[in-house]
Order: C-alpha cells, then sequence, then structure tokens
C-alpha cells in the first residue's frame, strides 16, 4: 500500500514539474505553428525577373558563378548585384583593386550580363592632405574597370576612426568629393548608415527587438557606443542634401519602414533618393493595407535588394509582394515573431520594384533580359 502511494505521489511530482517546465518555456522556444485554416500561395519563383541590388558575394570562381546562376533561374533573378567589389582585409589598395578587377572579368566570362558590381572605399589613412584625391581616382578607375556603383558600409558612421583615432561622420568634408565625384560618373550610391533605433534603445519588455539584442548582444549600442542614432542618421540625410546631383540608395528604407509617414517625408525631402527594401519586408508584412498605398504612391523610388544571400528566404518577399496570402510565418523570428501579410502589388508597381527602377538608376545594366 505504501510503496502503490508512493509511485502515485512520484508520478503526480513528475506530472507537477512538466507543468512548472512547460510554463517556464523561454520566449525563444515558444513558436506554435497556427491552426488559422486560410488559403496560402507560396511563392517560389517571382513573377517577373528582378533585379537583387543589395547581395554580397565572395570567393567569385568559376564554379561559384554557375551554382549562382542556377539558383538566379530558379528564382527568376535576372541580375545579382554584388556590393562587396574592393575586398578589404586581403591586403593593399593595390590588391583589392586588382581584386574588382578579377572579380568583373570572371562575371562577363562566364555569365555576360547576369552580375555587375559596385566598388567600397578604403578608409585607410582617412584624415591625411592626400586621401580625398586618392579615393577619388581610385573611384575613377574602379568605374573605367566595369564597377556600375559605390556601396558605403554601417561602418561608416560607427566605427570607421581617422588616423588620429576620431570617430568619422557620414557627413566628413573629405568624403563630399566622393559623392560629387560618384554624380560625375552618373553611378548610384548605395548606402548603409547605423542599424535599426531599437538597438540604441533600453533592452527591456519595452524594446521590440529584445530577442534580436538577447540572441546578437554585440548589436547593442548606446548614445556614446559611438554616437546617438539620431546623430548618424541626421550625419547621412545631410550627405543628401548637400549632393542633390548624386543619386543614392538608401539601404533598408533608412530604417523607416516602421514609420512610412517618415520614410514619405524622406522620400519628398529628397528627389535624388531611393530606397532599398533589403532587409525590412518584415515590416511591410504586418501592415499590409498602409504599405501597399506607399508602394504605388512612392512606386518609382523603390528597389528590390535582399542582402543576405539565401536562396529560401526570397519566398517571403515574393510573396509579401505579390500575394494577398494572410498570416504566415517570416523565416527569422528575432528578426519578425510577428506574421505576415501580402501587399498583393499590382503588376506594374511589382516591375517598378523588381527591374525598372533598378535598370533607370544603374549605368549599363542589360535591359533585354527582363520584359518591356
Amino acid at each position: 500500500m505504501k510503496k502503490q502511494l508512493l509511485l502515485v505521489l512520484l508520478m503526480f511530482c513528475v506530472g507537477f514539474a512538466s507543468s512548472l517546465c512547460a510554463q517556464e518555456m523561454s520566449f525563444e522556444s515558444y513558436d506554435p505553428p497556427s491552426t488559422l485554416k486560410v488559403p496560402e500561395h507560396p511563392v517560389t519563383r517571382a513573377k517577373f525577373p528582378f533585379v537583387d541590388i543589395h547581395s554580397h558575394q565572395g570567393g567569385i570562381d568559376s564554379t561559384k558563378i554557375a551554382q549562382l546562376t542556377s539558383e538566379m533561374d530558379e528564382l527568376n533573378m535576372g541580375v545579382l548585384v554584388n556590393l562587396s567589389g574592393r575586398g578589404f582585409g586581403r591586403g593593399d589598395s593595390n590588391s583589392q583593386q586588382e581584386y574588382i578587377k578579377s572579380m568583373i572579368q570572371e562575371f562577363g566570362q562566364y555569365a555576360p550580363g547576369r552580375f555587375m558590381v559596385f566598388t567600397n572605399l578604403n578608409f585607410a589613412g582617412f584624415g591625411d592632405e592626400n586621401w580625398s584625391r586618392i579615393a577619388v581616382k581610385e573611384l575613377e578607375e574602379d568605374v573605367e574597370a566595369g564597377a556600375v556603383g559605390l556601396k558605403i558600409y554601417k561602418s561608416l558612421g560607427l566605427n570607421v576612426k581617422d588616423i588620429k583615432g576620431n570617430r568619422v561622420p557620414v557627413d566628413h568634408p573629405d568624403l563630399d568629393p566622393v559623392w560629387a565625384k560618384a554624380g560625375e560618373l552618373g553611378i548610384p550610391v548605395l548606402i548603409h548608415s547605423a542599424d535599426p533605433a531599437q538597438f540604441w534603445q533600453p533592452m527591456d519588455s519595452l524594446n521590440e527587438r529584445w530577442l534580436e539584442l538577447k540572441t546578437h548582444p554585440n548589436r547593442q549600442r548606446s548614445a556614446t557606443d559611438p554616437a546617438p542614432f539620431e546623430q548618424i542618421i541626421a550625419e547621412q540625410h545631410h550627405v543628401f542634401e548637400k549632393h542633390p546631383e548624386t543619386t543614392f540608395v538608401n539601404a533598408h528604407m533608412g530604417w523607416m519602414a516602421n514609420d512610412l509617414d517618415a520614410a514619405g517625408a524622406h522620400l519628398d525631402k529628397y528627389p535624388n533618393v531611393n530606397f532599398g527594401i533589403g532587409a525590412v519586408i518584415a515590416e511591410f508584412g504586418r501592415q499590409p493595407r498602409r504599405a501597399k498605398e506607399f508602394f504605388i504612391k512612392y512606386q518609382d523610388r523603390l528597389i528590390f535588394g535582399k542582402d543576405a544571400y539565401n536562396p529560401e528566404e526570397f519566398f517571403t518577399y515574393f510573396r509579401v509582394l505579390e500575394t494577398e496570402d494572410e498570416y504566415f510565418p517570416y523565416y527569422k523570428k528575432y528578426h519578425a515573431y510577428w506574421r505576415m501579410y501580402g501587399l498583393g502589388l499590382p503588376d506594374e508597381v511589382l516591375k517598378k520594384v523588381y527591374y525598372k527602377n533598378a535598370l533607370r538608376i544603374v549605368p549599363g545594366m542589360d535591359a533585354s533580359i527582363f520584359p518591356e
């Protein structure tokens, strides 16, 4: 009798402990599949050929190009723009220049028309009286070699320092000749400044990016690490204002995809600026009606881009832009724990976002790849 009673108590304790464990499940672990029954239209191939204006590719050779081309064909990607042209970390300025020349030659030999390359700035020695002159000269040489744009990484404004160890602001006067030269050469400048504003906010229950900061603690910033978010963004906008003859692509919607009123005001104020939609598709997916209105109103200023290259992640972009599906998951919970809704964009708007706007601002792109 005692043994039976002990066994019952043991089973009760095990069940109670299991229940407590379930109640104490972490937010990261809680991710139940939806029981909602609605029509589903997953999209694994874009409705129209598209340009990915925001990709990063390294280690380019014939094997890598063949793999990329095959994946692009499956996705219906017409042109991939590799923003990592200079290959920093591979030696001095001369070796970096050889790197971009070699990359352009490899792309042209094995997949002509399918790949384009943006160059980058070498900030070594910034603050020296000769830096601007050398940077402009290298930009001219890279464009002559086949580069079709300039990509500015978020390191400018965050961790690029001059020869005295000071942070280099995005709108530093020594950069003005570079922005002006890009305008003269007729190439766009795709610029990424700062990170989401929530990275500067307290990591607490009110921070929408709490999970991302927990899983990626190195992304947390502060007003002194290295400067306030608002200051870095203001520096970027000052560049747009100072150089109205230069075409800019503000990467990641300038971190305004969650505030489309501000995004619209930005485009209204700076007619030389376009938005890249890479890495912010989840913001559109949670406000489909408002986002659709925005895409229709600013259809000439929005350009498709993905950023991190993972072929299966494009499917969510296609589904958000093309369908009217409801309540489907995003592919990274720490980026977006909410569900997506499709915008169902009109075909003409899709064509502009997918390729027409890129054809307009990127010189030398093969228009024959795309429909009329």
